[in-house]
């Protein structure tokens, strides 16, 4: 039964709306995984072995093609609840987290500043135990890693990092499954970062090598990425044999890159450093200057919400960008990082070729 699934998959089209999308799924050998990540937290892909992060990807595409293309419905989740903490506004992580956790049956509760206050009417200690006594796992935006530390070390259920100062891994394995559906492969392509060294990027590094892939990043001086975090990545690098390049001039990070990526360059609670970072960001700007240097195949990525100063509309809007595809992803990655926690549930899906 399994093998019939693979004329579908290798090129599986998925409706988006009025128009009809082409994914470029390359499948190897069905249900040969070993993976359990039932119970575990993620607070960063540091954490992740290659092959575990791979496992979430090869779940987010078999929810997505279940629920989305063959129109079944999963109740993977019914009888769980999740606790969402949101010190941080979102419209992609809230959304996706809601919507995704409901549609498998379970009951997601959204709690701001205005519901709780970590570490502040009540420490974080007492915060893990109540919410680990009422919920089967936490999803916290949060402004401090450290924080996120702290839930996870009380808990006695599984936390994940729905952003951070320092990580944001839930948003890379929506990027990646993006990738993935594009190209049919991960390994061998270069990214090409162009902006902030900040958690997104923290993220890249964390985890791109340990699909084969490269990784050029151009950041303005006194913009670089965590020093504990550059020298990790340059061990990830050399264990898995790409290349990692940090530097300061932005064309030459997009040089024969297949992916252009950037971010915003004032996050939630940096507006008051946003004249002195526009000033240090000037010749950032992914334009299809940029894309003249990079690889002829090259595609563009940006977490949203997108300001112009950081990509024009000719970039943002192209065929090249692919961030509505990675919007979407947000849902089916998180969806899958749920169930992947919560249960014992196994794809059916053949198992992608990274």
């Amino acid at each position: 039964m399994l093998m019939n699934l693979r004329p579908l998959l290798n090129n599986a089209v998925l409706r988006n709306g009025h128009n009809l999308v082409v994914r470029n799924f390359r499948c190897g050998q069905p249900l040969q995984n070993k993976v359990q990540l039932k119970g575990r937290d993620l607070l960063t892909l540091k954490d992740f072995t290659g092959e575990e992060i791979k496992y979430m990807l090869w779940l987010s595409a078999d929810l997505k093609f279940r629920i989305k293309q063959k129109r079944e419905y999963l109740p993977l989740l019914q009888g769980k609840s999740l606790g969402m903490i949101f010190e941080k506004r979102s419209t992609r992580t809230r959304l996706s987290t809601e919507t995704g956790f409901a549609l498998l049956g379970g009951h997601p509760c959204f709690l701001t500043t205005q519901d709780i206050h970590l570490g502040v009417n009540e420490s974080l200690t007492d915060t893990a135990r109540v919410l680990s006594s009422m919920t089967d796992a936490v999803l916290a935006r949060v402004y401090k890693q450290s924080d996120l530390d702290t839930l996870a070390k009380e808990a006695t259920i599984p936390i994940v990092n729905g952003l951070s100062d320092l990580y944001h891994p839930i948003q890379i394995l929506a990027d990646y499954l993006t990738l993935q559906e594009h190209y049919g492969s991960l390994k061998g392509l270069t990214l090409s970062w162009i902006g902030d060294g900040n958690n997104i990027l923290h993220s890249i590094m964390m985890s791109a090598a340990k699909f084969g892939m490269h990784l050029q990043a151009a950041t303005p001086k006194g913009y670089e990425p965590d020093p504990s975090i550059i020298k990790l990545a340059k061990q990830y690098a050399k264990e898995n044999g790409t290349k990692l390049s940090l530097m300061n001039d932005p064309l030459e990070a997009a040089r024969g890159g297949n992916v252009l990526i950037t971010d915003t360059w004032i996050s939630m609670g940096q507006e008051e450093e946003k004249k002195k970072r526009l000033q240090a960001f000037q010749g950032y700007q992914i334009t299809m200057k940029t894309a003249k240097v990079a690889a002829s195949d090259w595609v563009f990525l940006h977490c949203l919400p997108r300001k112009p100063e950081e990509v024009d509309d000719e970039v943002f809007y192209s065929p090249k960008s692919l961030v509505f595809p990675e919007a979407e992803n947000r849902k089916w990655t998180i969806m899958a990082v749920m169930v992947s926690l919560l249960t014992d549930y196994s794809p059916q899906l053949q198992k992608l070729k990274f």
